[in-house]
């Protein structure tokens, strides 16, 4: 294998159409990527996107949750890692100097420093600015029931470092619950709503509130519910124009996308 200490020949032999700029990027690429690794985590994510790679960590053993995570360490300060079950805990988080661990999320976040609630700054090494903290999201749940999907969706923003606050039980089954909170919903900078059942909730607020909702419908219901699909469903059919869907449980991508949007919005003095 070819090491980085060969690029400058690398280049010299394309501006001499020895090889082509293309034949560089891919020698390039295959230092960073060697095929003799089991594992391929994408260190470079954090550079093109904002935010850095997060390990998947259900079906995956103990063993290899632990060698991603000390390899995106060389480029992140923390790693979170989603759908992570209580047994495999102990053993992770014995190879890390700093853990916290949300049991009803099953998200796990992984550090050689100490670990804030809600991150002051974005995780990456580099100087970014803080995130606002008046950029807040809210996550709401129509009932107790979709608490895991939206616990999943507010660690997730708060390992983004976006102010995040949650709001529960407020289905439409009583729709009334939500008086008392509108001036705080609407002064979100995005809501995450989760809700099984037909999903109505996503709707009421998309008519109530100026921000953007991401609904995250979840497999919370009776018999024709088919696991969340016909929550999936309502919520992509919604009359409400400022509503979008992402998949079924899928909390961490509902809080993704929000904390993406209260990353990128200004202030407002």
């Amino acid at each position: 294998m070819d090491c980085p200490s060969d690029i400058d020949s690398w280049i010299a032999q394309a501006k001499v159409g020895d090889i082509s700029w293309t034949q560089v990027a891919e020698k390039i690429l295959a230092v960073q990527h060697p095929a003799a690794s089991e594992h391929q985590p994408d260190t470079d994510r954090g550079r093109r996107c904002g935010f850095g790679e997060v390990i998947f960590g259900e079906n995956k053993s103990s063993q290899a949750i632990t060698s991603i995570a000390r390899k995106l360490l060389e480029t992140q300060s923390e790693i979170l890692v989603t759908r992570c079950e209580s047994d495999k805990l102990a053993s992770i988080a014995a190879n890390f100097a700093y853990s916290r661990y949300d049991s009803a999320a099953r998200i796990l976040r992984l550090s050689d420093r100490p670990i804030a609630s809600v991150n002051s700054r974005n995780f990456l090494d580099s100087s970014n600015e803080n995130l606002s903290s008046v950029n807040s999201v809210m996550v709401v749940t129509a009932g107790s029931t979709d608490l895991p999907v939206a616990r999943e969706a507010l660690e997730t923003l708060r390992w983004m470092g976006v102010n995040a606050q949650l709001l529960t039980d407020v289905g439409v089954a009583g729709p009334y619950r939500l008086l008392p909170h509108l001036n705080r919903l609407r002064d979100a900078v995005a809501i995450v709503v989760c809700a099984g059942m037909e999903g109505a909730l996503a709707s009421v607020l998309g008519g109530l509130v100026p921000c953007p909702i991401i609904a995250v419908p979840t497999s919370v219901g009776y018999g024709f519910n088919l696991g969340g699909v016909t929550t999936l469903l309502s919520m992509m059919s919604s009359c409400a124009a400022g509503v979008t869907v992402v998949n079924i449980d899928a909390g961490f991508k509902g809080g993704y996308v929000a904390g993406l949007i209260a990353a990128r919005k200004p202030t407002q003095l």
